[in-house]
């Protein structure tokens, strides 16, 4: 098999790095977490937790990131996942080269994504959620590339790991492997700067957890805010892989 480049395009909160370690748990695959937020932390601003040092540690030009990132795929591997945020892709940053890499896109119920990053970032954004680009880059890189990509839904990995798993594995033609489904706690020299205020919960874990409905709900006055996001991912969540298991669940 030639080398694959695999870009996860999330939205924070979206058992993102569960998803990384379970791709990171392969022998064939290397793993890039979040190559883009220092660039988009530079040019926009935005003041989130350990700032200055992911601007200081990883590179800030966005033409250097993409050149390696359609690059030899590090370590010898077969497979590259490439961990984003899709809100990191800025306007005014090429996308030319999505034509280069396999897409996915991993979703989260709006509600319960909202009330987890609110514990991180205080208020936050509609953009800061990630889901208005991340409805556009589905369309994008259908237009770009002429397929069309999976997107899967937390709820649904942590549902049904081994079913969601192994269609997303052969929507993006690569070989199922079990080793996908258990990886071991603590954190990876490959984690970026910013995991010691995002990433308690995965260093502990040994897997994907079994879904729990959350209890908690956002407050009124983040209601508008809800509304907006939940037609966003309701577009996505219409193409999203579905089991047995899963379809039941819904």
């Amino acid at each position: 098999m030639e080398g694959v480049r695999i870009a996860m395009w999330s939205g924070p909160r979206n058992i993102s790095t569960a998803m990384m370690r379970s791709f990171g748990s392969r022998l064939d695959c290397f793993v890039t977490d979040e190559p883009l937020y220092a660039n988009y932390l530079q040019q926009t601003g935005v003041d989130h937790p350990g700032r200055d040092q992911i601007i200081e540690h990883h590179e800030t030009d966005p033409a250097k990131v993409i050149d390696w990132l359609t690059g030899p795929i590090p370590g010898g591997n077969r497979i590259w996942y490439q961990k984003h945020m899709t809100h990191h892709i800025l306007p005014q940053l090429d996308t030319g080269w999505f034509k280069q890499v396999r897409h996915a896109f991993l979703i989260r119920q709006p509600e319960a994504m909202l009330t987890s990053l609110t514990k991180v970032l205080g208020e936050v954004t509609l953009e800061e959620t990630g889901l208005p680009l991340q409805a556009d880059l589905y369309y994008r890189v259908i237009e770009l590339t002429g397929s069309v990509p999976p997107v899967v839904d937390s709820k649904d990995v942590r549902t049904d790991p081994e079913g969601v798993l192994t269609q997303l594995c052969e929507r993006l033609d690569i070989p199922w492997d079990p080793a996908m489904l258990s990886w071991n706690p603590g954190p990876r020299d490959t984690d970026g700067v910013w995991a010691p205020h995002w990433y308690a919960n995965v260093e502990k874990s040994t897997g994907f957890a079994p879904f729990k409905p959350k209890d908690e709900r956002v407050p009124e006055s983040m209601k508008p805010l809800l509304g907006k996001a939940q037609a966003l991912y309701d577009r996505l969540a219409e193409h999203r892989i579905t089991t047995p298991v899963t379809a039941s669940s819904t």
